[in-house]
């Protein structure tokens, strides 16, 4: 059920602790922690606490809680000195997309230049 812990979902599991990560900021309702495969000098996950299989289901039914992970990337990049240089928030929704732990999360991304059209 959405906004419930899943017991076989990893970021489930770094929310409540039982699986390490390098956490750089955490707030009442999200969680910042470094993506363990770097695709960019800053490059952070942004979690809601809450379980949402991804990005269009948390904000069909959190949409507070989705725009506190948004405020959380902008900390984040603020934190990691990228917010003057420019960074890029990224949502994979779907496996399609490059989502592959089904729980909704932002990629905050900085520190080099980022090209367009991406991937």
């Amino acid at each position: 059920m959405a906004g419930e812990p899943q017991a076989d979902c990893l970021f489930c599991k770094i929310v409540a602790g039982s699986v390490p990560a390098t956490v750089v900021r955490e707030t009442a309702t999200t969680v910042a922690f470094r993506d363990i495969n770097p695709q960019a000098p800053t490059h952070v996950l942004v979690i809601p606490k809450a379980h949402y299989p991804d990005a269009s289901t948390l904000a069909a039914e959190a949409p507070q809680l989705a725009a506190d992970v948004l405020r959380t990337a902008g900390e984040v990049a603020a934190d990691d000195k990228v917010d003057d240089t420019g960074y890029r928030i990224v949502f994979n929704t779907g496996a399609g997309a490059g989502q592959t732990v089904f729980h909704a999360h932002a990629h905050v991304l900085g520190g080099r230049g980022l090209e367009w059209p991406p991937g």
